[in-house]
């Protein structure tokens, strides 16, 4: 069983993508396959470079066992890259994926290559943070620490002092550690653990992909350790977002849906308001957490009525003014409501509804500098709970007006 698992890991290939824009954040697409006879899920995670409770969260209801001959598996082979600087390699420990950003030659593509990974156990994990690729190695011993040595000891499975390079040694055959920690990301002899939560708090990645990635990455490269389990981000027009389990110590209240981690995300990365008709479809990507992206915005191509009329109004004229945008809705309607919940403003600031597209916005200013638009804005979230982004001028050269002055 052992080698017809590390033949199926063998088969895996990472996932190496184009990088997108910076305005823009998915990479990938979403694949079915047809299950076989005789194949677990494990088995079509290992053949496609996917974790195991990645795919188990795509497919709720197939038994990971024993799939139903024929039944479609859908592969989450689709991303939503993680609100972190695009540099070096990202970790997004909830989502148990590795994101590695190679620095491109400047007449080349910027690419991007993601990997599953296994993490620590609850209470083992990498602590949050930025650190970097200090020592690599290959074919390397394990020193087996005393506290393993003594855990191993405890359930009568005793292990040597060191254990050398071969098919034995827990760390495969490379690995790379951060800083000067004990914390690694190293390869496997358990490929078939890839995708879950039990490494004493190194970073487990399947033995093809740690080859692949370890000749890429040079001493000294970033790696940024993050908790991300709720991401939204762009293509083109429309908005995504995607849902993971969040890790256990994380506590939160038993009834909670996180639909506030959902929408807290949404505002962090893609400084937009949802209006009532996208509010159901993120509580149920925040509640479901199954790793796919699920747009949310626009709901459905040609919906919103912004698209005929927004190019009939004039433009709005740039200038070296701030202003804050105070939401982002589908439709003109819901752009009225939502300036209204601002109440009355001073006589010297107006609110516009403005649009570049598929989303009318509704803008409050002119203001002089940006520190009197930060004030305001801080004002308005106390008055009514409404949070607001700083935008200049300079950058509304595309946007019409929806409605003006309202």
């Amino acid at each position: 069983m052992l080698l017809a698992l590390f033949f199926l890991a063998g088969q895996s290939v990472a996932a190496t993508y184009p990088l997108p824009i910076a305005a823009e954040h998915i990479i990938g697409e979403l694949q079915t396959v047809p299950a076989n006879r005789d194949e677990t899920l494990f088995d079509v995670a290992m053949r496609h470079d996917l974790g195991y409770e990645e795919i188990i969260a795509a497919n709720p209801g197939i038994d990971p066992w024993l799939p139903q001959q024929g039944a479609w598996i859908t592969l989450p082979t689709q991303f939503i890259l993680p609100a972190a600087p695009r540099r070096g390699i990202v970790i997004n420990l909830p989502e148990m994926r590795l994101y590695y950003y190679p620095t491109p030659n400047p007449a080349e593509q910027a690419m991007v290559i993601t990997y599953p990974i296994s993490i620590g156990s609850e209470g083992r994990n990498l602590p949050i943070g930025i650190s970097k690729i200090g020592e690599k190695r290959v074919k390397p011993s394990w020193r087996v620490p005393e506290s393993i040595r003594a855990e191993h000891a405890k359930e009568g499975d005793p292990l040597p002092a060191v254990i050398p390079p071969g098919p034995d040694n827990p760390l495969g055959q490379y690995y790379m550690r951060l800083d000067t920690s004990s914390y690694l990301i190293h390869g496997t002899n358990r490929p078939f653990s890839i995708g879950m939560r039990v490494s004493h708090g190194c970073i487990r990645l399947y033995p093809d992909n740690i080859e692949s990635l370890f000749p890429l990455v040079p001493t000294g490269t970033q790696v940024n350790i993050i908790n991300q389990p709720f991401k939204a981000g762009w293509q083109k027009d429309a908005l995504y977002v995607e849902a993971h389990a969040p890790l256990s110590e994380d506590k939160f209240a038993p009834s909670s849906s996180h639909t506030t981690e959902m929408v807290s995300a949404i505002i962090n990365s893609s400084q937009v308001l949802l209006d009532e008709m996208s509010w159901e479809m993120t509580r149920l990507v925040a509640d479901q957490r199954q790793g796919i992206p699920t747009k949310i915005l626009p709901m459905a191509a040609g919906a919103s009525p912004l698209l005929t009329t927004a190019s009939e109004q004039p433009k709005l004229i740039p200038g070296d003014a701030w202003w804050l945008q105070a939401g982002a809705f589908r439709s003109i309607e819901n752009a009225r409501l939502g300036a209204k919940k601002l109440g009355p403003l001073p006589p010297e600031l107006k609110t516009n509804l403005v649009s570049n597209g598929q989303l009318c916005r509704v803008l409050v200013g002119p203001f002089a500098r940006r520190r009197e638009t930060l004030n305001f804005s801080e004002k308005i979230r106390r008055k009514n709970d409404t949070p607001s982004f700083l935008l200049h001028g300079s950058g509304l050269g595309n946007y019409h007006f929806c409605q003006a002055e309202i």
